[in-house]
């Protein structure tokens, strides 16, 4: 019977302890979730009493992650814009001018700029266009003149438009092989072998900021003077927006017309090279590289331009993203400096925090939560800031080139980028307060009440 009793109160015992293990356990949570919520509350008040100084560490954080986001999201921005603008092009377009890159659409002025050895006339032409590979040659003629309206259409009598612009005199289809998305306004006719007629691009028709728009109307009459010399022309043609800014400035006449208008005699300023596919225009380009010599002309094709702005998007955007991060690290400092004014100023407060059991993990984590505190307002912050000035930076320099808001460049803004970013503010913030942190954990009760 004893034995029995025994075996009893031993079961009966079991699940006693297996009860006072799931009591433990949960007291030791909520005690761990009252000393978080203890440390929180201790954080917030230290950054209420030190307003000042906390505003300007979490401002230095701020400035680093916001160049940083607008720096990405700007040059997102940009690498979309240029391949919208390049995508408008043909594939298959070369773009030869004798010695310079400078093209009709002006897509990559001065990428290539050596001293004329080979002019273009018409017998280059013919030879070019012969060669294997080689769909098209079309020569033109390009001339900056000054365009003048006369009185403006709807203006009361207002005096009218002048505008200096580059004049390109070529066959007027020659737009819409080159970039196939093109389209006219309703009314709108190409007349090549009309020598008063002329094709506007929808900017010239329609200048940003003119507040009078359309100023150039179909069968509208438009005086060009070129060193002195004047001539009329006829709007025949008006193109529609296209979204490519130098596309949209384009004004084309008669090629006969401009050789005589200009006084060119037959030398030509550019030449456009259709290949046969955008598969044939290394091979062509070789080709000219052949018979001519490669610093007879300057050669541009849109996979080149992509790829030379690629180079020069990657370069600046790496050192626009190293002064960010300088100033992030700057940041970083920053945190350093106010944790450790903090730990000397609260010395005696950690003492006595020791002397009545607080554990020095306790006062790690107390002096870590403020870095992260300040990390968090910083890096959420400076995102923000960030968003915003690439923004503001993209709207100011669309109204100052005279973009319309179709053309212009808008930042575009990915959201590992983003987090990128925000993780490596708080990254930094929270390992420069390690230290300090540190420092404050490792002081003796006795010492720091003694001060």
């Amino acid at each position: 019977m004893t034995v029995e009793k025994d075996a009893q109160q031993n079961n009966k015992n079991i699940p006693l302890k297996k009860n006072d293990s799931r009591n433990s356990n949960r007291r030791r949570v909520k005690e761990k979730h009252r000393n978080l919520k203890q440390i929180f509350i201790l954080s917030i008040d230290a950054f209420r009493e030190r307003k000042l100084r906390s505003a300007l560490t979490v401002l230095m954080v701020v400035v680093g992650g916001a160049l940083m986001v607008a720096i990405n999201g700007m040059s997102a921005g940009s690498a979309v814009f240029m391949h919208r603008q390049i995508g408008s092009l043909a594939p298959n377009v070369i773009f030869v001018s004798p010695g310079s890159a400078s093209s009709i659409f002006q897509l990559a002025p001065g990428l290539a700029t050596t001293t004329p050895r080979l002019q273009i006339n018409d017998g280059v032409v013919s030879k070019i266009k012969s060669l294997p590979f080689v769909q098209d040659v079309i020569p033109a003629y390009q001339q900056q003149v000054q365009l003048n309206v006369g009185t403006a259409p709807g203006t009361g009598g207002i005096a009218g438009y002048t505008e200096n612009t580059n004049v390109n005199a070529m066959k007027a289809n020659t737009i819409f092989i080159i970039s196939p998305s093109l389209k006219l306004i309703p009314g709108s006719k190409i007349e090549d072998n009309n020598p008063s007629a002329m094709l506007v691009g929808f900017d010239i028709a329609n200048p940003p900021g003119y507040p009078y728009n359309p100023l150039i109307r179909l069968g509208q009459t438009i005086t060009a003077t070129y060193h002195g010399a004047t001539r009329n022309f006829v709007v025949t043609g008006i193109l529609k927006e296209s979204g490519n800014g130098s596309v949209d400035k384009i004004v084309v006449i008669n090629t006969n017309t401009g050789n005589l208008f200009f006084n060119m005699l037959g030398k030509y300023n550019f030449m456009i090279i259709m290949a046969r596919s955008g598969n044939d225009v290394n091979t062509v380009i070789q080709e000219l590289d052949r018979l001519y010599g490669s610093y007879s002309f300057g050669i541009v094709s849109p996979a080149a331009i992509v790829e030379a702005q690629q180079h020069t998007d990657s370069g600046s955007s790496s050192l626009a993203q190293d002064v960010g991060f300088i100033a992030l690290f700057a940041g970083g400092v920053g945190v350093v400096t106010t944790l450790w004014t903090s730990v000397n100023e609260r010395t005696k407060e950690i003492g006595t925090m020791k002397a009545i059991g607080a554990k020095p993990w306790f006062i790690l984590s107390m002096f870590l939560s403020d870095a992260v505190l300040i990390g968090l307002i910083g890096a959420t912050t400076g995102i923000c800031t960030g968003i915003g000035l690439a923004y503001v930076l993209s709207a100011s320099g669309a109204s100052i080139g005279g973009q319309s808001a179709d053309s212009h460049m808008a930042p575009i803004f990915l959201p590992n980028d983003i987090l990128s970013v925000w993780f490596l503010s708080l990254t930094i913030t929270l390992a420069a307060g390690i230290f300090p942190a540190w420092k404050a954990s490792r002081l003796s009760p006795l010492e720091a009440l003694r001060i």
